[in-house]
């Protein structure tokens, strides 16, 4: 019995988490790298956009496979793993984010500086949802890591999310509007259904 209701928890618990990463996958449209330059350097507006947009997809990608792992493994182990999976994606987001410099725009350091926040940010809901499945080591443990999870995956989405929106009204000129529009990297990101 004590097996069997542990066996549900964690589908519980992988279900609920691999909709809580679908949704945090899916949270916004600007926020990564794929390289580019450091520092203070200033990368074309396109070039910087296309980085940002390859690195959020690359990000929602490994989220959505950390999701379905969990969904055909749904034990502690799968737990642990996906969280795993997470944070070393969330960090390789942060590294890519970081290394793109600012674009080439009048407000291309404000632009900077907003996906710099970003990308602290996402590490440190990384760093609590690796915490909060470290931490689990009962059926119910397992199940408050689960909704520390959903929680601060929500969170990481809606911070994508309020990132993009600083991004456009930084762009009074329409720079990096026009860049991200632009980007072949980014038509996946902002396609809303058509």
């Amino acid at each position: 019995m004590i097996r069997s209701h542990r066996t549900s928890t964690l589908l519980l618990i992988a279900a609920t988490l691999a909709a809580a990463l679908v949704a945090a996958g899916c949270g916004g449209s600007d926020g990564g790298s794929s390289g580019g330059s450091s520092g203070t350097e200033a990368t074309a507006a396109e070039d910087w956009a296309n980085g940002v947009c390859q690195a959020v997809t690359d990000w929602k990608g490994a989220v959505t496979e950390a999701g379905s792992a969990l969904t055909s493994n749904p034990t502690e182990d799968g737990l642990r793993s996906a969280a795993d999976d997470l944070e070393s994606a969330t960090t390789t987001l942060a590294d890519d984010l970081d290394g793109l410099g600012r674009p080439d725009t009048e407000s291309g350091q404000q632009a900077k500086e907003a996906v710099d926040q970003l990308a602290s940010q996402l590490n440190a809901g990384a760093e609590k949802i690796k915490s909060a499945v470290d931490g689990a080591s009962s059926a119910s443990d397992l199940v408050a890591a689960a909704s520390t999870v959903s929680s601060t995956l929500v969170t990481m989405g809606d911070q994508v999310s309020s990132t993009s929106q600083q991004l456009e009204s930084l762009d009074s000129q329409g720079e990096l509007s026009d860049a991200f529009t632009q980007s072949d990297a980014c038509s996946g990101l902002t396609t809303t259904g058509s």
